[in-house]
């Protein structure tokens, strides 16, 4: 009886840990099999210790190449859909124009169509417009899928924000510079982080999107689905764990610095 009590006080809690841990299952593989040697061309079946992968992760031609490409393009895609994502956010909230609930309801649309839809919306497009396709229309193609997702954070943010800090600043004889600089940025700032967070995340992990505008250009999501046609190397495992090391390590370190600027604060 006693145990049935403590069980469900902490139902709850077990079921989010075992959901968490089910979640993760898939970057543990990853990573133990990054340590593997396999014998044949497939890394599926754990064959004996090695960490040669990790001394050498651009062992296997054109994986560093198309990792690079999908950095560059992940950074762009991020600089632009963040941009203009949060002069559209703004706009919507702060400002009443015709076409405002149409263009609210535009902005949705991204997020719930399927990829497919807008891969070949925009290749339709590229190619009535004669545009070779490469590395500015996949460029142009994230942009255009990440932008919703922007909007929809920062647009969040700003709409929690209180009208009245920036009016006791206008008070004070701040001018619109100086009033948005450091008074409405900074309180948006959380919110323009994790939009553009979720950009380069969508943007260095698609796929759809890319293979259809990418024409001969090899990113590194098509970079691996085209190694598991004919063979997967460890270093793909080094790089997906090396990868998730990194937005862990990210997560934690601004955990870190937003609990020392609470307690800083109190």
């Amino acid at each position: 009886m006693a145990f049935v009590d403590w069980l469900k006080r902490r139902l709850v809690v077990l079921a989010g840990l075992f959901t968490l841990a089910y979640l993760l299952l898939p970057n543990v593989v990853v990573t133990v099999f990054s340590f593997n040697d396999p014998k044949g061309r497939f890394n599926y079946e754990w064959q004996k210790f090695s960490a040669d992968a990790w001394t050498d992760p651009c062992g296997v031609a054109d994986l560093c190449g198309s990792l690079s490409l999908s950095l560059q393009i992940a950074l762009w895609a991020t600089l632009g859909a963040t941009a203009l994502g949060t002069a559209i956010a703004f706009a919507l909230v702060r400002y009443r124009f015709r076409a405002r609930g149409a263009v609210n309801s535009l902005i949705f649309l991204p997020m719930a169509m399927p990829e497919v839809v807008m891969a070949a919306s925009l290749l339709t497009l590229f190619l009535n417009m004669g545009v070779q396709l490469g590395f500015w229309t996949i460029l142009i193609a994230h942009i255009m899928f990440c932008l919703s997702f922007v909007v929809t954070a920062v647009k969040a943010r700003v709409m929690s924000m209180d009208p009245r800090l920036e009016q006791a600043a206008q008070d004070l004889y701040a001018g619109p510079f100086q009033t948005f600089l450091r008074v409405t940025l900074p309180i948006a700032a959380p919110g323009i982080a994790a939009g553009a967070l979720l950009a380069f995340a969508l943007s260095f992990d698609d796929f759809i999107i890319t293979n259809f505008n990418a024409g001969s250009t090899v990113t590194f999501p098509m970079f691996v689905w085209g190694s598991a046609q004919r063979g997967t190397p460890v270093q793909i495992n080094v790089i997906g764990t090396a990868m998730f090391v990194l937005a862990v390590l990210f997560v934690l370190t601004s955990m870190v610095i937003s609990n020392r600027r609470t307690k800083h604060k109190a």
